[in-house]
């Protein structure tokens, strides 16, 4: 359309919408209010409790004095670049005339429920432009989550360039502002940093294009007025559902208030939109508390339980891996004997990992193999259908580890199609653990990538499993494909994740039903736009017990117990009851080798496992609560509660043994039961020639339980405590 012939459509149109515009996005605690002023430009003027009024939400704007004339739009609902705004954009773009400015305002919005759901569509268009930016809010409101996404439709003659765009531009206008974000490094993922936000622009970011929690995490904790707290004060628990490069930006402006701007990073993704087409951000998922980090991380894990994980409602599997029994030297004798340990304790499934396949190049260490899915005709010469069939014969299933992401350079794949794998065709090989990345925006890579997982399944009807790991980062990054098909090179980061959403898209939708576990060799490879395919993720190689203890901590913030795979491995020296009870916080699983136990040991994890069955319903299922750091004392503490609060388990574990060996000296509270109701409590998962210290007879009110408490006995003698506490008559 031409601009002189839009901009005096759109003045005709102004004529008749004078009236301001006013837009609330209402949860059950929160509500997000916009309001739109006399040019049409929408603004972002309230975030705080509901009001019963609506027509008031129209006078919040009158009460506030924050003048913008300076720095021009702080509170715009989201921020366009290059016009008469000078703060950090959240859409900065190149139209199809060359013109770096774009301005937006409210063309329409639109909202409708479905069920327990509110979708708000709001749509923005620039003045001179056919460009069209509509924002989404799909609220889940007695949950109080938020998902927000953009998208942005090119209707100009011709192509334009997104440097920048935002998933979401949020504003507040409390007084002050602390940031908890997540980083660390291979062995150390999920490090709490919190700090007060003051003025300038705070950065979390990755540009390692996959793996994106090796380093940081795209999940935060904002609080308002005060440092974050379990029980108290108002919270904001989120994360940018992306497994690429992200970037969150926490700006504090002249006022002392927040502007808080996040979507894809940036770095190198400028992205070509051509005319007629559409771009949609990846979504931030939000919670929004009244009463502190339990009750956000509540919301959001009830959340993903109901509407978002894979399977989240259903089971999961219990198994025995035998990566650290045998690393890559097994044969079909040792997994014979593997199968058979499997279902002496007890458990489902017996998964193998790394090491079953490649001939011309053999996988006998990791640096070669990786990308030639054909079974090692010397390890396993009869298949994995042959090894499927010997784990049915001892009553237990069979699951499978697979990297196709992935290639090593002495591999068949390699020798062969060299132009499929991301990497300077000038520059020599950079690799991560002796691999390169495959070139996901491909689609001959994604075909090869959906058939080795396609075929696994459809030549093995009962395979049960898959393991599906990721250790690379990018380095070099090159795709031969986008330069054959002049496609900008700065689009290779975003079309790879989209071109393995769309490989995850195809699996599920012929293999919808079987549990698939995202892994990372530390980084715990995870966010909520994977697991729509998945059902669970492995958050570190780190399994030593004490260590876990924090990363589970911090991990189960955002992520519920049933996506959380917790192994009993050879890490650490801490004794076996510490490990199987640390593990017991999320979905059990054991990497041990049996002929290498005392025979108290094997007794302890037979009984571990039968308990861990009999309460695995309340971990997975259950409102899960903190009631000790392990940041502020030497020991943590945390429950499940199921959803009558009839049962419970809780766990405590010693996380330091420093100065003193009585660690609790006070009894520790809980939380989530009912004050009305009576309950016992029991000690389970006793070593072999212990007994407990804990009188399972006694009678405790909920009121006593959640007001005084009760005293596990940590010690060390007592590293680990796990009580079973069940609603009684007496």
């Amino acid at each position: 359309m031409n601009k002189i012939v839009a901009l005096i459509l759109f003045s005709v149109v102004s004529m008749y919408t004078k009236a301001q515009t006013v837009i609330p996005i209402e949860t059950k605690d929160f509500a997000m209010v916009f309001k739109t002023d006399d040019q049409k430009r929408l603004w972002n003027i309230y975030f705080g409790k509901p009001l019963s009024n609506k027509s008031d939400y129209n006078k919040i704007d009158l009460q506030y004095n924050f003048q913008n004339a300076n720095a021009g739009m702080y509170n715009s609902i989201y921020t366009p670049s290059g016009t008469w705004n000078i703060s950090e954009p959240a859409l900065r773009l190149k139209h199809a005339d060359g013109n770096l400015s774009t301005d937006l305002q409210l063309l329409n919005y639109n909202s409708t429920q479905d069920g327990a759901v509110t979708l708000t569509s709001i749509v923005l268009t620039d003045p001179l432009y056919e460009l069209n930016v509509t924002l989404f809010f799909k609220v889940w409101k007695e949950l109080n989550v938020v998902e927000q996404w953009t998208e942005i439709t090119n209707n100009e003659d011709g192509a334009i360039t997104l440097y920048k765009k935002a998933s979401a531009n949020l504003y507040f206008t409390n007084k002050d502002f602390y940031l908890t974000h997540f980083q660390g490094e291979y062995l150390r993922e999920m490090q709490p940093v919190e700090q007060k936000l003051s003025q300038g622009v705070k950065v979390v970011e990755s540009k390692l294009g996959t793996r994106a929690m090796l380093l940081g995490s795209p999940n935060f904790i904002l609080s308002f007025e005060d440092q974050a707290r379990a029980t108290e004060g108002n919270v904001l628990l989120g994360q940018l559902a992306w497994s690429g490069n992200y970037k969150l930006e926490f700006d504090i402006d002249s006022h002392q208030n927040l502007r808080f701007i996040a979507g894809i990073n940036p770095y190198e993704s400028s992205y070509t939109l051509q005319s007629g087409d559409s771009f949609k951000t990846p979504s931030l998922i939000y919670t929004l508390s009244n009463k502190g980090t339990d009750l956000a991380s509540n919301q959001l894990q009830s959340w993903a339980k109901q509407y978002r994980v894979l399977d989240g409602q259903g089971d999961r599997l219990t198994l025995l891996n035998n990566w650290e029994a045998t690393y890559f030297d097994f044969n079909e004798k040792k997994l014979s004997r593997l199968f058979e340990d499997t279902n002496e304790l007890g458990l489902d499934l017996f998964l193998l990992d790394d090491g079953w396949f490649g001939n011309e190049h053999p996988r006998n260490n990791d640096d070669a193999g990786l990308g030639d899915w054909q079974v090692n005709r010397k390890k396993l010469p009869h298949g994995i259908g042959y090894l499927i069939k010997e784990a049915d014969k001892n009553d237990v299933k069979f699951g499978i580890w697979i990297e196709p992401e992935m290639v090593n350079p002495s591999s068949d794949l390699f020798e062969n199609k060299p132009e499929w794998v991301i990497k300077q065709p000038e520059r020599p090989a950079k690799l991560y653990r002796n691999q390169m990345v495959l070139d996901m925006t491909n689609p001959e890579v994604q075909d090869f990538i959906f058939e080795i997982v396609d075929d696994l399944f459809t030549s093995n009807p009962k395979l049960s499993f898959i393991k599906w790991d990721c250790n690379a980062v990018i380095y070099n990054a090159y795709s031969e494909y986008l330069n054959q098909n002049d496609i900008d090179q700065t689009h290779l980061y975003i079309n790879y994740v989209n071109g393995l959403y769309s490989v995850l898209e195809r699996i599920r939708a012929k293999h919808p039903k079987v549990p698939m576990m995202l892994c990372s060799g530390g980084g715990g490879r995870v966010d909520y736009e994977l697991l729509k395919y998945f059902t669970e993720f492995w958050p570190s190689d780190n399994t030593d017990p004490v260590e876990r203890i924090f990363i589970q901590w911090n991990t189960s913030f955002f992520y519920p117990a049933i996506t959380m795979d917790s192994h009993v491995t050879n890490w650490g020296t801490q004794p076996i009851k510490l490990k199987t009870d640390v593990a017991s916080m999320g979905k059990l699983g054991f990497d041990i080798d049996l002929s290498h136990m005392s025979d108290n040991d094997i007794e302890f994890v037979k009984g571990a496992v039968k308990n861990y069955n009999s309460f695995k319903s309340i971990v997975l299922h259950g409102d899960q609560y903190r009631l000790a750091s392990p940041y502020e004392n030497p020991y943590a503490s945390i429950i499940n509660v199921n959803k009558d609060k009839s049962q419970a388990v809780m766990f405590n574990y010693l996380s330091s043994n420093r100065f003193m060996e009585q660690m609790t000296k006070r009894p520790i509270r809980l939380k989530g039961l009912n004050t009305n109701k009576n309950y016992t409590l029991k000690e389970v998962n006793l070593y072999p020639g212990t007994t407990s210290v804990i009188d399972h007879t006694k009678v405790y009110s909920g009121e006593f339980l959640m007001t005084v408490g009760i005293n596990p006995v940590i010690n060390t003698k007592r590293t680990s405590v796990v009580l079973l506490i069940n609603e009684t008559n007496k």
